[in-house]
């Protein structure tokens, strides 16, 4: 299967899902917690060797006027690090607006826990999900 991956790179959590472009839809995966600002690498390389993805897509946070963010620097070196160390394709995209609809999605899914492992892995689905319906 030539899987997809995505990441909705945070300060103190990485939300993921894993998805393919026969169906183009994805599932979420446990989020990566990052503890004392430090993001352990060997989870993240862990998830990728499992999975085996042959594209990654990075959410690329930026605000509504299309500016960047103060965490965008970061997530950007993010992606340039995943690229280096996995030698794996990686795309940067549009994330604006995926954490609220991530919440709305599954509020409205009757979940009443909106942890944060679950809003954020569902706005990688998101992010995964918009980038396959333009990359057909």
């Amino acid at each position: 299967m030539n899987y997809i991956m995505s990441f909705d790179y945070g300060t103190k959590n990485i939300g993921v899902a894993i998805g393919q472009k026969i169906t183009n839809t994805g599932n979420i995966l446990k989020s990566v917690k990052i503890k004392k600002n430090f993001l352990d690498w060997k989870k993240i390389e862990k998830i990728i060797k499992y999975w085996n993805p042959k594209t990654i897509i990075v959410g690329l946070p930026l605000n509504m006027n299309g500016t960047e963010q103060k965490i965008t620097k970061k997530t950007k070196n993010f992606a340039k690090k995943i690229k280096k160390k996995f030698n794996l394709k990686v795309f940067l995209h549009d994330e604006r607006l995926s954490t609220i609809e991530a919440k709305n999605i599954l509020f409205s899914s009757g979940d009443k826990k909106l942890t944060k492992n679950k809003i954020d892995s569902t706005a990688a689905l998101i992010i995964l999900e918009s980038w396959l319906s333009k990359n057909m």
